[in-house]
């Protein structure tokens, strides 16, 4: 193994396939390093380990408000100083954006490698320095609101929405990740400054590079821009809200124009868990192309004209779903009996060598897709940092490969069971 790069303040951790982890020792931030100089550029992006699973009545969205304030400037890069973040990276070819999700937030930007050293700045500047206002809030909220409203105009996301706050009553789940509406419109600027103040911090934080740069230099610039802040003083708001057991089968309709749509979820654990790349191989069987179990049986067969399936791996325990969008004529009763046909013929009779292998396939050519560049590597590396073990971007592959058709059968027969699921219904007004 190479000798990891000595740099004053910061300190190796570990590493786990091609990746280094290091730490800020003043401060507590997480820093991992993927070098690749296949091409000359880089990427930058910082995950708060903050969603809306940290958020609660009254300012649910919080999270997601304050990804769309964190561009209105800084102390450093400010409209009003002629200098506001996007126009300065954009100007120089950057790619920029964010993205909010349950357990995580983040920012980030894809740039020429010489330009990394700016990107950092930037986002060492809003990470205790943001200087949003009630004017840049006043702003943001419509086009917010807009792009809820956008979200209710779908059946699947009504639908989804319908389900996650059916099945989860207690914990954060429970709310969607834009927030509910008269949250959006009415938090005000001191409760987002005080989510801000709550958890945008360093030692809350992970900053991952990737692409062509040069690692001590690197670690240098972060520690000029990052190594500025102290950790945050006190502890950060505890989650202790658990999720009471689910004593019986839950089921919500939904009554909207749109086509009409069979939701059907089930509780299963967190990310981490050993059982969660056997439910991943029983999505892929379920339905992932025109051979899968699920396409034929509806849209081989004109009941519907789309699946889709998901096994979510997330921070705390969470949802597989299946969804599907019915032709017309089709009963949602008869959709739903025909679904769980599926179900329990895996759980009786478990699944073929060549569905496991074909699933297994399909798999490992999706995960190789994450280090289709910079970018690729950076957004996967955020959704297993927000899951709990950033590590899994490597362990999680050989957890697939190692999966048995009794594993598969097993997961079916622990996780599937009427008083763990909840149905949902969308039926069609016009």
């Amino acid at each position: 193994m190479k000798a990891p790069v000595n740099v004053p303040g910061i300190a190796f951790t570990q590493k786990a396939g091609t990746i280094e982890e290091y730490r800020l020792t003043k401060n507590g931030m997480r820093i991992l390093l993927a070098h690749d100089d296949s091409a000359p550029v880089a990427g930058a992006m910082v995950t708060y380990h903050v969603g809306s699973r940290n958020e609660s009545i009254g300012y649910t969205g919080a999270t997601h408000l304050l990804e769309h304030l964190m561009f209105k400037g800084a102390e450093k890069f400010h409209p009003k100083k002629g200098n506001s973040l996007d126009a300065v990276l954009e100007s120089r070819g950057a790619v920029m954006n964010a993205t909010t999700w349950l357990d995580r937030t983040n920012y980030y930007e894809v740039v020429p490698k010489d330009v990394l050293p700016l990107a950092l700045e930037i986002e060492a500047d809003r990470m205790r320095t943001a200087a949003f206002t009630e004017e840049d809030r006043e702003s943001e909220m419509p086009v917010v609101r807009n792009e809820f409203e956008r979200g209710e105009n779908l059946p699947i996301e009504a639908l989804d929405k319908a389900i996650w706050a059916t099945a989860f009553i207690a914990h954060p789940y429970h709310h969607p990740t834009i927030g509910w509406r008269s949250d959006i419109e009415g938090v005000s600027i001191e409760r987002l400054r005080q989510f801000y103040d709550d958890f945008y911090w360093p030692d809350n934080a992970t900053l991952s590079i990737a692409g062509n740069f040069d690692t001590q230099n690197v670690l240098r610039l972060v520690k000029k821009f990052f190594g500025v802040y102290e950790k945050k003083p006190g502890a950060y708001p505890a989650l202790y809200t658990e999720e009471p057991m689910q004593e019986g089968q839950r089921r919500v309709i939904v009554k909207r124009a749109g086509s009409p749509m069979l939701g059907m979820a089930h509780k299963i654990p967190d990310a981490r868990h050993a059982d969660i790349p056997a439910l991943m191989v029983l999505a892929t069987i379920l339905y992932d192309d025109k051979t899968s179990r699920l396409y034929k049986a509806f849209v081989d067969k004109a009941y519907a004209t789309g699946v889709s399936v998901f096994c979510n791996r997330f921070h705390d325990a969470s949802l597989f779903q299946t969804y599907i969008t019915l032709t017309p004529n089709m009963p949602h009763k008869k959709a739903e009996d025909i679904l769980l046909k599926e179900y329990y013929a895996i759980a009786e009779k478990g699944v073929t060598a060549k569905e496991l292998s074909a699933a297994k396939r399909s798999i490992r050519v999706s995960l190789s897709h994450r280090t289709d560049g910079p970018y690729a590597l950076l957004s996967a590396l955020n959704e297993e940092l927000a899951a709990g073990d950033w590590t899994q971007f490597f362990t999680f592959p050989e957890a697939i490969a190692k999966v048995t058709t009794k594993d598969v059968q097993r997961v079916v027969r622990t996780y599937f069971k009427e008083d763990q699921s909840t149905v949902g219904w969308f039926i069609p007004t016009i």
